[in-house]
């Protein structure tokens, strides 16, 4: 990986950034290569990917260009539970020097395996997403995603430090030791889940520290969906400029696609790993520009090969060049899942259509919640919803009228109407990681 030297300059175009100017034909060329190299690796020490291979008749020299891809069987978060803990590896255990896994809340944990080869690759692909968002040698960085097995804390760690920036690992969590941080050691930048953020910003106002005021310029935010409203909310908020990124812990974790300057969709690294767009109901390939599910091939990964990983997150691949120079594609920004969808009264309905909603009334907070209950059979929907401290203690005209505006809000989104209940500042439970925004409370 190519580095930055103490004599170059800071904020300047930073080396390890070279791949994302590759010529397309180059980058396809890299892509090939590397697609063969990872099928045969997968074939060779992956019983079932073999197996499944075997199944269909097809061997590694069926893989002669990028197109055959289409001819892979698809990998499925259920594969790595169903070969808990080592089953998906390619390396045995004396070529692994990291472990990571997911919480296991729904089940077996997500196990994830690299060797120094693959972290190199991982700090290479952060180290561009922070070049991406404008980060620099002398920034100072509060790193504020989870630590420990969750890949968020130590991918952004190791990225930022290769880049030269002063890490100040906190984690998540302790609100008003993070804004003492913020405050005195001069904070230029901030990685965090973009709820923990909103959080930090209401408890900052709450103790009278003005984030304006501060020399923080950026946030990197990523781990969960979030709208361009929540964006513009926080930008005018705080000041800061906020980019998103996008990882997932059975790819690599963060550092798979990153927003840069131009803000309009996320540039994925190709060279590293390579995306496709399905239908998520029949699972065949979709033209780029055509809204479907991600699919996700590891072109390096050493110790855990992923191949044709069906993330669930839904988006559409950008082929315009961006201005910013990059030739790597982009994907729009993730605003929903296929697996986080439910549906009332015959309406699919994503969180990510209430939160866009809500950000289009002005006397909100971006905190909600949404409560999924059945009586007498039928599905109903609740949202809850903080407003501001002023509304709350307003009188009842002013609440009915904000009420009924929200209300207005989310049935013209969403085409139906749901339940609403306004609640008062800091009645939702906030969140260190992923906001939790659906209660099911739905029994069968």
């Amino acid at each position: 990986m190519q580095k930055e030297r103490w004599n170059d300059a800071a904020g300047g175009f930073h080396p390890v950034s070279a791949p994302d100017y590759l010529p397309e034909a180059q980058l396809r060329e890299v892509q090939l290569r590397r697609l063969k190299a990872i099928v045969t690796r997968a074939w060779t020490h992956v019983p079932l990917f073999r197996e499944r291979l075997d199944q269909l008749g097809i061997s590694p020299d069926d893989i002669r260009s990028l197109a055959d891809i289409a001819k892979l069987p698809f990998t499925v978060k259920t594969d790595l539970r169903d070969t808990y803990p080592f089953g998906l590896f390619a390396s045995p255990m004396r070529d692994v020097v990291r472990l990571h896994a997911s919480s296991g809340t729904t089940g077996k944990p997500i196990v994830v395996a690299y060797t120094e080869e693959d972290l190199d690759v991982w700090t290479e692909v952060m180290t561009r997403t922070f070049a991406a968002c404008g980060l620099h040698r002398g920034d100072i960085l509060q790193n504020s995603f989870g630590y420990g097995l969750f890949t968020g804390g130590l991918g952004t760690h190791y990225g930022a430090e290769a880049l030269g920036a002063a890490v100040i690992p906190v984690s998540g969590g302790n609100t008003e030791r993070q804004i003492m941080l913020l405050r005195d050691f001069g904070v230029t930048a901030i990685c965090a889940t973009p709820s923990f953020f909103v959080h930090l910003v209401d408890r900052a106002a709450e103790m009278g520290v003005d984030l304006k005021e501060l020399p923080l310029r950026v946030g990197v935010f990523g781990a969960e969906p979030w709208t361009d409203g929540m964006r513009e909310r926080l930008e005018a908020e705080t000041g800061i400029k906020a980019f998103d990124i996008y990882g997932l812990s059975e790819i690599t974790g963060p550092g798979v696609a990153s927003e840069c300057s131009e803000h309009h969709g996320l540039h994925v690294f190709e060279d590293h790993f390579y995306p496709e767009i399905i239908d998520p109901v029949s699972g065949q390939p979709l033209p780029d520009g055509e809204e479907g599910e991600l699919v996700l091939t590891t072109l390096s990964k050493q110790a855990m090969p992923m191949i044709r990983y069906r993330t669930r997150d839904i988006t559409a691949i950008i082929t315009e060049p961006c201005s910013c120079g990059r030739t790597l594609r982009r994907i729009r920004r993730i605003s929903r899942r296929s697996d986080d969808m439910f549906i009332i009264r015959g309406v699919n309905v994503f969180p990510s259509q209430v939160e866009a909603a809500l950000m289009q009334v002005e006397g909100t907070l971006p905190h909600y919640q949404i409560i999924l209950t059945r009586t007498h059979g039928l599905d109903q929907m609740t949202v809850e919803v903080e407003v501001t401290p002023e509304v709350f203690s307003d009188k009842v005209r002013a609440m009915e009228d904000l009420r009924g505006r929200i209300a207005h809000a989310i049935e013209r989104i969403l085409g139906i109407r749901v339940g609403l209940r306004l609640v008062g500042p800091h009645t939702i439970p906030r969140s260190e990681g992923k906001a939790k925004r659906v209660i099911d409370k739905r029994t069968d």
